[in-house]
């Protein structure tokens, strides 16, 4: 489950305005940006105005790997593996072809057809076919790592340009994965792969619009494909950095080195008189959350392990606060039952006990909560329970300055509850590898959506007991290693539910949320504001409010694919 990398840093100058300090230095980290991220290549006007320089929050160095499959994936999803058609999560509209070009059900959605594009050839000249998607679907069947939404088809290649999947129950919520967000890879290339969900992919060999030209631990640049499908994109190289956190991307910002940013940035609502050039568009749709390894059963530790300490914790968070001084109240209501208030408010349960989180902390309620569960509070002010205090590692990454300021707020605010809270920034890696061992006991991150605007998915990536797995064994997204029967038999119901039918699907979706609010394994904390800055006066074709045609987010793919095919330069 990777957070989308709003990258962060230092705590709370990055919540306010950039400041003396951060003004001061900003001519120095804009020339530390031209040094790590612009090459040779960029020395002619030509060059520098059809360059696109990209910036997703990245903090340290790139460790190199284009698995569109691995978590520790740093890009290609999209831009150099391709998915069968795009679906536009923030808006309902028909999916637009890609490898594929039509698709269909039978009556009882178990069974899906579909139609490939003729004329496709692989980056290394071999031609695609229905075979490499046949393998990539019965790769993610073998290795549960990959296979994040349960897909359960058999796939079989009718010809090279047709492919029919056969369920044994009705599966139409399989639809949007599999022709979505299933990145299609060579056979010729992955056969040999012994375990394709972490393999590191250095060379990738891919169908898309973009082919890797440069790989640098600083930054890394792909150049369009001369001989993509639909064109060679206008936009010729796109340029990704990483730099020593937000402080860094704002100064690079204001020196108009980057083009396309995603995360925090200071004075976001006069974006036109502090960055001259540029606009933003700030879109909800991640929900923060304050992840636990929640199962002492599946191996977890901690006092975090006890349902009554993470409710107490919920309780105890002033959102208002905590919105203001680290998002610049650019976050909003957020469910305890994980339902987007803004895209699925009729769906959200009458049964909760809180339709959305409370803004402002109930403190006498989260210390009930405790005393009842049988904990005191000892003479240092912090709850204990048979001598073991409430007292919890939070780990946050480094350079994460939004999160980092929100991590140090709320632990200030919990201690007020009688509950410790001890902030720890990590590396992007060292984050990854605990988060997925269950090393941990709080981790602050984001649950994203799936590839519909369906709650459905998000339920499967983040509640299934199937995409989890004991401590010390790699999950799929369901990291905090929550496990419960009702929602798993929820899941399954919906599953067997044609989407369309809303009445009988509302009950399954009354049964998890009320469920998820009860063992809260994931603390909801804000629904983020994420802010994605581009170059307005130097790229044309962005997605604005009233064009949605894809996330504006860097991080967001396939989205951000979209976005650079639309792109054209203006020359300035």
């Amino acid at each position: 489950m990777s957070r989308d990398p709003n990258v962060k840093e230092d705590v709370v100058m990055m919540s306010r305005s950039p400041g003396a300090r951060a003004r001061a230095a900003s001519a120095l980290l804009a020339a530390a940006v031209v040094a790590a991220g612009c090459g040779p290549s960029d020395t002619s006007a030509g060059a520098e105005g059809s360059t696109l320089v990209t910036y997703s929050g990245q903090s340290g160095d790139y460790q190199i790997n284009f698995n569109p499959f691995a978590p520790t994936s740093i890009g290609g999803g999209g831009t150099i593996f391709q998915p069968l058609f795009f679906y536009n999560v923030l808006r309902d509209a028909e999916p637009a072809p890609r490898l594929g070009t039509e698709f269909d059900w039978n009556e009882d959605g178990t069974q899906l057809s579909i139609t490939l594009r003729d004329g496709v050839t692989w980056s290394d000249g071999e031609k695609f076919t229905a075979d490499d998607v046949v393998f990539t679907l019965d790769m993610i069947s073998k290795h549960k790592g990959m296979n994040n939404t349960g897909y359960a088809g058999r796939a079989e290649a009718v010809d090279d340009a047709h492919v029919v999947i056969r369920f044994d129950r009705p599966s139409f919520l399989d639809g949007p994965a599999v022709l979505g967000r299933t990145y299609i890879v060579p056979e010729h290339k992955w056969k040999d792969i012994a375990d394709p969900a972490v393999a590191v992919v250095e060379d990738p060999v891919g169908t898309g619009p973009y082919l890797l030209e440069e790989f640098k631990p600083q930054a890394f640049t792909f150049k369009a494909n001369p001989d993509y499908w639909g064109g060679e994109p206008a936009v010729k190289r796109v340029r990704s950095l990483s730099l020593s956190g937000n402080q860094a991307g704002i100064a690079a910002l204001k020196a108009g080195q980057i083009d396309w940013q995603t995360g925090p940035v200071p004075e976001i609502e006069d974006i036109g008189k502090n960055y001259p050039g540029y606009q933003a568009t700030i879109t909800h749709a991640n929900q923060i959350a304050l992840v636990t390894c929640s199962s002492a059963t599946l191996g977890c530790q901690g006092p975090q392990t006890d349902p009554a300490v993470r409710q107490a914790i919920y309780h105890a968070i002033d959102r208002t606060q905590t919105d203001a001084l680290a998002f610049e109240d650019t976050g909003s209501d957020i469910s305890p039952g994980f339902l987007l208030p803004s895209r699925d408010g009729d769906l959200i349960s009458d049964r909760l006990r809180n339709r959305t989180a409370p803004m402002r902390p109930d403190l006498d309620t989260a210390r009930q909560i405790l005393e009842s569960a049988g904990y005191a509070k000892g003479p240092d002010g912090v709850y204990a329970k048979d001598g073991v205090p409430v007292s919890l590692t939070l780990s946050v990454v480094a350079g994460w300055t939004d999160y980092i300021t929100a991590v140090d707020t709320m632990s200030q605010q919990l201690q007020q509850a009688g509950i410790k809270v001890t902030p720890q920034q990590v590396s992007w890696n060292e984050f990854v590898d605990s988060r997925d061992r269950g090393a941990f006991q709080l981790i602050i991150d984001s649950l994203y959506q799936g590839p519909a605007p369906d709650p459905y998915y998000l339920y499967n990536y983040f509640f299934s007991t199937a995409q989890t797995a004991a401590v010390g064994a790699k999950p799929g997204p369901n990291v905090s290693r929550f496990s419960d029967p009702q929602v798993d038999q929820a899941l399954d119901a919906l599953k067997l539910l044609n989407p369309t039918d809303t009445a009988a699907r509302q009950p399954h979706l009354d049964a998890i949320q009320t469920r998820i609010e009860q063992a809260m394994p994931y603390i909801p904390v804000l629904t983020q504001g994420t802010i994605s800055v581009y170059h307005d006066a130097k790229f044309t074709g962005w997605p604005k409010d009233g064009d949605l045609y894809a996330s504006p987010a860097v991080w967001a793919h396939p989205d951000a694919t979209e976005v650079l095919l639309r792109l054209r330069p203006t020359g300035k």
